[in-house]
């Protein structure tokens, strides 16, 4: 059984996939530029960038759960964790501050901290580039550089079409999380959006879905002792 994240993304997805049966619906399957159809390729391009973000929260907010559900002792978190919340319990003003993570508080302060960080988030109007969901990941659970598990080849990943290294697969993230921005706040790019733009996204944003969530299960297993879902066994 997949994470509730996984879930979520699969069923948001779904709308992506209705784009692109009403462009082959209206547009044909014939060899040839389609016109007047632009704008079901601006929308999945504006949808698959606003699911990957979802995604990517969603699974960090649910390793923290599991996190704090799981592990026995806050000696059980990571180290960039660790040291995170030391750094912010620093620089706080109240004095009593170290004392929210004595006996099991450190478990709500925890959960209260994801809820600040998703606050600023929001506030700040990150978009989902390489960079910014590094840093999620990092903040959220204290998983360094998760862009390194951005690689994969067919056999890993069989539905992929093409194999991907971890510098293409941020290359490819950055450029279409930029076009996203240059539709959504001026509504046109400097090029045209082709289907072939929606399909090369789509494809990626599976990919990454897909070896993001098996890194995060790894992850939190080897916190807690338990994965954030199991995997079946054919």
């Amino acid at each position: 059984m997949p994470s509730a994240a996984r879930k979520s993304f699969d069923a948001n997805v779904g709308d992506i996939d209705r784009l692109l049966e009403l462009h082959q619906q209206l547009g044909g399957t014939g060899k040839g530029r389609r016109y007047g159809l632009e704008v079901l390729n601006k929308s999945a391009i504006v949808l698959i960038t606003s699911y990957w973000e979802a995604y990517c929260e969603d699974i960090a907010a649910e390793a923290l759960a599991h996190i704090v559900k799981h592990a026995k002792t806050s000696d059980a978190l990571p180290k960039e964790l660790k040291k995170q919340l030391a750094t912010e319990i620093k620089k706080s003003l109240h004095e009593l501050e170290v004392w929210k993570l004595a006996d099991d508080g450190w478990k709500s302060y925890l959960e209260d901290r994801l809820e600040k960080l998703q606050e600023q988030r929001n506030t700040k109007l990150n978009t989902p580039r390489s960079a910014n969901i590094e840093q999620l990941f990092l903040s959220a659970i204290g998983i360094e550089k998760i862009s390194s598990y951005w690689h994969w080849d067919k056999k890993r990943i069989p539905r992929q079409k093409t194999s991907m290294t971890t510098t293409k697969a941020k290359k490819k993230l950055d450029k279409f999380v930029t076009l996203r921005g240059a539709i959504a706040h001026r509504g046109k790019p400097s090029g045209s959006v082709k289907k072939a733009d929606v399909d090369d996204y789509f494809d990626l944003i599976k990919g990454l879905a897909a070896v993001t969530g098996g890194c995060i299960n790894t992850y939190v297993k080897s916190i807690t002792g338990k994965p954030l879902w199991q995997t079946k066994v054919r």
